[in-house]
């Protein structure tokens, strides 16, 4: 589809994730193993080799970054400087028909529907209501859950008649990949397309209109791909989540999308998909131990690549957004879900019609969490180092100068999306202002340096456990903010606290240098307990909320 070399493009990128790999692996071995120093030994052998597996990772991320902030501060229409088809879109009232499906399953209907009839009655508003065909897909099992779910669709498709179709199948083999293929086998007729929405996805008829109107100018694009961000959110652990999540797949996605051109990512909802050729290429069959994929997306964006056509991200943010986990405990439980599924991963390299760059994406979606147990291996064995006397010779100066970099580079998608906002009154503008903005990137970074090395080592832990028979199934979601008790936070994290209380206990009985280089990744596991119970708390949400930290610009557009 493109007009544009990939290959100039891919290679710079690939120069500039070299140089920065390299940088951060000799920084690492000038700390480890200094001019005139003792000869590494097993331990610093060991956690240089684990550095060397999570680097490509923590240099793409800064690669992606660099490039993404580039393109956002440089460019005036950044998506459309990665999009080209954008421009070429003619948007308003489209000449295809599209079906917008939403995935179900034992979902509270009062949450799903009222943000589709604003759907629904926008596209009318817009003259476009013929053009496009509300479809509730479920798959509930339970029969009194179901009763309800019927009943509240029904009473919503009379507000809206000819509008919304229902159906339920009675098993769901698949999870939702074949829920979704279900559809497009027995249920499509004339859509050219359709608009995947999760139960928790919101999606403005704008948004909608400009996803169709990309595909109508388009013919070779299969997938287009939206930008998510988080629903406006009450909770404290989503309200400071989201916010720098938000930020990071602004630069993150902008960067991607550049170099990546027509071999983009799909992330299951929230996108566009052009029904004949994912209904061809697309089906996924169960693996040969009879299991099914999991982590379908991904899977299904290569098998189109493969097939000639064209996956495409619009890295733009308004109009497009899903509710994140109400609190810590879901937030990990989803992660867990999400590992369990790309590590599938490992089996698929082996397929027919598979590419390089589709291999590529694949090895990136593997890394995303393999490096979980890589960084929490590094944080042992530097205790087993420092106690066994193994650090007295590494200049901490040095040691302090290559975790910085590495840090700076795995955090730089957020830190990129902050600089653009600090640096464009536009962009802070909707947040408030740039002093607002800061207001929320301090709280979140605050938070998020005591959570991420928490959520690592529960992703580890699970990872590890996972040949064993681990698991967590791939039920539904609780999207519901709720309060945790000590009791519930105790059981879900009295190991986590555990093995931050002994390493920081081992690092403080070294020396003084090596406990305050450890704090940054021991303390959050020792407050585990509390930092769950606090951040799921309704006071600590008002408290932010009252103090307008971290508000969205969505929030603020609809605060009275």
């Amino acid at each position: 589809m493109t007009d544009e070399n990939p290959l100039p493009r891919r290679a710079a990128f690939a120069t500039l994730v070299a140089a920065i790999a390299l940088l951060l692996f000799w920084l690492t071995w000038r700390a480890l193993a200094p001019l005139n120093g003792p000869p590494l030994n097993g331990w610093e052998a060991l956690i240089l080799l684990a550095v060397a597996l999570t680097t490509p990772w923590t240099a793409l991320s800064a690669a992606n970054s660099i490039v993404g902030l580039a393109l956002l501060l440089g460019t005036r229409d950044p998506p459309a400087a990665v999009l080209p088809a954008l421009r070429r879109a003619r948007i308003g009232r489209p000449d295809s028909i599209t079906a917008i499906a939403v995935c179900i399953r034992n979902e509270a209907m009062e949450a799903v529907l009222p943000p589709l009839g604003t759907l629904l009655r926008g596209l009318a508003e817009a003259g476009a209501a013929d053009r496009f065909r509300l479809w509730l897909l479920s798959d509930t099992q339970d029969p009194a859950i179901a009763a309800a779910e019927e009943a509240a669709i029904a009473a919503f498709a009379a507000a809206h008649p000819g509008r919304v179709h229902y159906r339920r199948r009675t098993d769901n083999t698949g999870y939702k990949a074949g829920n979704v293929m279900d559809f497009l086998d027995h249920h499509v007729t004339d859509e050219a397309f359709f608009i995947t929405l999760d139960a928790d996805s919101v999606m403005t008829p704008a948004a909608v209109l400009r996803l169709v109107s990309i595909m109508e100018a388009e013919p070779k694009l299969a997938i287009v791909q939206q930008l998510i961000v988080g629903r406006p959110a009450t909770a404290a652990f989503p309200r400071l989540f989201q916010f720098g999540m938000r930020a990071g797949m602004r630069s993150w996605a902008t960067g991607q999308a550049w170099w990546q051109l027509d071999s983009g990512p799909y992330w299951g909802h929230n996108a566009i998909i052009r029904v004949a050729p994912f209904r061809d290429h697309a089906k996924l069959e169960p693996l040969p131990d009879g299991s099914r994929i999991l982590s379908h997306d991904m899977v299904e964006s290569v098998r189109l690549q493969a097939a000639g056509w064209a996956v495409r991200c619009l890295p733009a943010e308004d109009g497009s957004m899903e509710a994140n986990p109400p609190a810590m405990p879901e937030f990990m439980r989803r992660d867990e879900r999400w590992g369990a599924g790309n590590m599938q991963y490992f089996r698929l390299f082996g397929l027919p019609g598979m590419t390089g760059l589709g291999r590529l994406q694949l090895v990136q979606a593997i890394l995303l969490f393999l490096g979980a147990p890589l960084y929490a291996a590094i944080l042992l064995l530097a205790a087993g180092n420092a106690m066994t006397g193994g650090g007295a010779g590494t200049p901490m100066g040095a040691l302090a100068l290559a975790v910085f970099a590495h840090a700076l580079c795995y955090f730089s998608p957020k830190l990129s999306g902050y600089a653009q906002a600090l640096i464009r009154r536009d962009v802070a503008a909707t947040y408030g202002g740039r002093c607002a903005f800061a207001r929320g990137a301090a709280a979140e970074i605050v938070f998020m340096q005591l959570f991420e090395p928490l959520s690592t080592l529960n992703k580890a832990i699970f990872l590890l456990t996972l040949p064993f028979g681990a698991r967590t199934g791939w039920a539904p979601q609780n999207r519901a903010d709720r309060g945790i008790g000590w009791g519930d936070a105790t059981r879900l994290l009295w190991r986590h606290t555990v093995i931050g209380v002994v390493l920081t206990g081992c690092f403080a009985s070294v020396s003084v240098a090596a406990l305050l280089m450890a704090l940054p990744f021991t303390v959050g596991m020792v407050l585990a307990i509390p930092l769950c119970v606090l951040s799921a708390d309704p006071r600590a949400s008002a408290w932010l909320r009252e103090r307008g930290i971290a508000s969205t610009p969505e929030e603020l557009r609809t605060a009275p």
